[in-house]
């Protein structure tokens, strides 16, 4: 495989801002993430900009992990977030232990069943157990069922917490450090 996987710098906000936009795009988008391609679209540069800085290398709250093509195009992407015990998550659920949220995963369409989605998982659990979180999670829509798949294989289970989101429900898939197994580039 010829890609390059990274972290983003703070400065690359535009090409973050266009690969966000392009997976809001997918066809699978309504049910993968929680906005729209209308409203990212209408949010102002600045925002771009401080969403990427926010989670360049070097930060410490979350990691925006890209797959680099060798063209120099970005063709997958996810971003891990760090969840502090006593805070709560985005859905207003506590947080009991420190642990990583992976979100926004996405790879472009043409690069799907290539081994870069296993790749972008490698890196960001490489990042979360390197920053000593016990635990990483993430989110899944019921009727995702491409996706549940994926995370399955990747060793993430459902925990049995569901997030009530309109008339659907979005299930919570887990990995635990202790559970972790041998990354998908080992196998």
């Amino acid at each position: 495989m010829s890609y390059v996987i990274r972290s983003v710098r703070a400065d690359e906000w535009a090409a973050a801002k266009e690969l966000r936009l392009a997976a809001l795009r997918d066809p699978v988008a309504h049910l993968a993430f929680l906005e729209t391609y209308e409203e990212a679209v209408a949010r102002p540069d600045s925002f771009w900009q401080e969403r990427t800085a926010g989670a360049a290398e070097g930060a410490d709250a979350r990691q925006q992990i890209i797959a680099e093509g060798p063209d120099g195009q970005w063709v997958g992407t996810l971003t891990v977030l760090v969840e502090e015990p006593g805070t709560t998550d985005w859905a207003g659920f506590p947080v009991e232990r420190k642990q990583g949220h992976v979100v926004g995963v996405f790879v472009r369409p043409e690069e799907r069943g290539s081994g870069l989605t296993e790749v972008l998982f490698d890196a960001a659990l490489e990042w979360a157990w390197g920053r000593g979180l016990e635990r990483v999670r993430l989110i899944v829509h019921e009727e995702n069922g491409r996706a549940q798949r994926f995370y399955r294989r990747a060793g993430f289970l459902p925990s049995g917490v569901t997030v009530p989101l309109g008339d659907a429900r979005e299930l919570e898939f887990v990995l635990e450090r202790s559970s972790a197994g041998v990354p998908f580039s080992d196998r």
